[in-house]
């Protein structure tokens, strides 16, 4: 167990950090899954950008790596574009 002010500090900031993260990280593989599940190309045309803001602000926040974010980015975009 930590014995300083600070280090005490630090694991509770840290829990608190991994729950938002985690949330974070939750909502944009939900939001994702409900994009995939999608049969109609306009209504996932009007999703798109709300997913792909998503994942840029995970990257943005380091949550997801910026590479990983590109490659969900492009693959959803060319999911939607294969809809009939």
């Amino acid at each position: 167990m930590a014995n300083h002010k600070s280090a005490l500090k630090r694991i509770r900031q840290n829990e608190a950090r991994k729950l938002r993260n985690r949330y974070y990280h939750k909502t944009a593989r939900t939001a994702m899954k409900v994009l995939r599940n999608e049969e109609d190309k306009a209504a996932a045309a009007e999703q798109l950008p709300k997913v792909i803001s998503l994942l840029d602000k995970l990257a943005k926040k380091n949550i997801i790596h910026k590479n990983k974010a590109a490659n969900l980015k492009s693959k959803l975009t060319k999911h939607v574009n294969k809809l009939a």
